[in-house]
């Protein structure tokens, strides 16, 4: 009870400082913003998803498959899908730079039976849902077993330079402080939103993946006369890349959306990522909406949930540019580790991420929200033997329908 009240003070105290004189209604005894007409109601299809309903299906089956996953989302009300169309230096669509990628297909490079992506947006808009192309630019693979990479694979000529990393233990990369590496990289966006109707193209959090893979590059710019400290010169090959990136996609079509999830955690996201978000909020031509991964509770003690989506939200300096929360459904019925003294949050409660949606809608720059991922939502395995996210689903079914 104790720690429900201060909860309910912390609430009381931000929404008075997020809301100011907005109208708002109260729902599940909880203030909540009139102004939800515009949500974006979206839901991550990654490749974990892919290769569960694609890959290894014959095209009929896949694009049954498919045609159900847009089915549940648009009986329940969700208005947006970030597809994960690039998770490792691959395609899920017919491309003249990347090859075919194994969430889809047996074997990297392998032919694809149809265009995925061209179908989803097919399929999706018909029903109302918007597709943002979500695109792993950095990464290459999850593992370090550089034989699955094919010859058509840009990484491939890349491999035994300074342009590629295998980094033990954790996977293969691109080299975020180089010039070549960063034009493949924009090249891959501006091939997506010339051919294909996307709705928005979409970074996650997967930016500089290691202390040492740039280390020559460094150098040679200091050598050269270059002044910026190792950390702020890694901030800004970032901040170079999504710059190019939103200036390419606004070049082509001004309606499609820029957007990146970066960790909840704004400190890591500066400190370890190399990710300026500060600066992508508070100057204009960098991104047109947030979603960071606030895949925190309300009791997590050390990034608490309100406390963290109002602090996303004060950063935002920029007309126009939304905060969307990306929200973790995925951690229902199960310990939260990192939480401290409110481990056991996900397993007591079933009505989180609902509150959490609820909440959300009153932060001032607030443009929805975002759930990881489909198949938690929808998909009778990951719910069998989990009663509390069969109710976490249903409680927060409830606010968007």
């Amino acid at each position: 009870m104790k720690k429900l009240i201060i909860v309910v003070i912390i609430f009381v105290v931000i929404t008075f400082f997020v809301m100011g004189n907005k109208k708002i209604i109260k729902e599940d005894g909880i203030p909540v913003s009139l102004n939800t007409k515009d949500e974006k109601r979206s839901v991550f299809i990654s490749y974990i998803e892919l290769e569960e309903y694609v890959k290894g299906k014959d095209s009929n089956t896949s694009k049954t498959n498919i045609r159900k996953m847009l089915d549940n989302l648009h009986d329940n009300n969700f208005n947006m899908i970030i597809l994960h169309v690039r998770p490792f230096s691959d395609a899920i669509y017919r491309s003249k730079i990347f090859p075919s990628s194994s969430s889809v297909v047996a074997k990297e490079g392998d032919p694809l039976d149809y265009d995925i992506l061209q179908y989803f947006i097919d399929e999706a808009h018909q029903r109302n849902i918007e597709v943002h192309a979500w695109i792993n630019p950095y990464r290459i693979r999850g593992n370090t077993d550089t034989s699955s990479i094919s010859p058509n694979n840009p990484a491939y000529k890349y491999l035994n330079t300074n342009h590629v990393k295998v980094i033990d233990g954790v996977g293969i990369f691109y080299n975020p402080a180089s010039s070549e590496i960063r034009q493949l990289i924009v090249d891959g966006v501006k091939e997506i939103v010339t051919n294909y109707d996307v709705d928005g193209i979409h970074f996650d959090d997967y930016f500089y993946p290691d202390d040492t893979i740039d280390l020559a590059n460094y150098q040679e710019y200091i050598n050269n006369g270059g002044t910026l400290t190792l950390s702020d010169y890694r901030l800004n090959n970032v901040s170079m890349l999504v710059k190019e990136v939103y200036q390419t996609i606004k070049s082509i079509d001004e309606e499609v959306l820029f957007g990146i999830s970066p960790e909840g955690n704004i400190n890591n996201n500066y400190d370890s990522n190399y990710v300026d978000t500060k600066k992508f909020l508070s100057e204009e031509g960098y991104i047109d909406y947030i979603m960071p991964q606030i895949y925190f509770g309300f009791m997590n003690e050390v990034m608490p949930f309100m406390e963290t989506a109002s602090m996303w939200n004060s950063l935002i300096k920029v007309d126009n540019v939304k905060i969307i929360p990306a929200l973790g459904l995925y951690k229902s019925g199960n310990i939260d580790n990192y939480a401290k003294g409110g481990s056991n949050e996900w397993i007591d409660d079933n009505d989180i991420i609902k509150k959490q949606i609820l909440i959300s809608r009153n932060l001032n720059n607030y443009g929805g929200f975002s759930i990881f991922r489909y198949s938690y939502l929808f998909d009778d395995e990951y719910q069998t033997n989990n009663a509390n996210l069969v109710n976490e689903v249903n409680n927060l079914l409830e606010v968007i329908k």
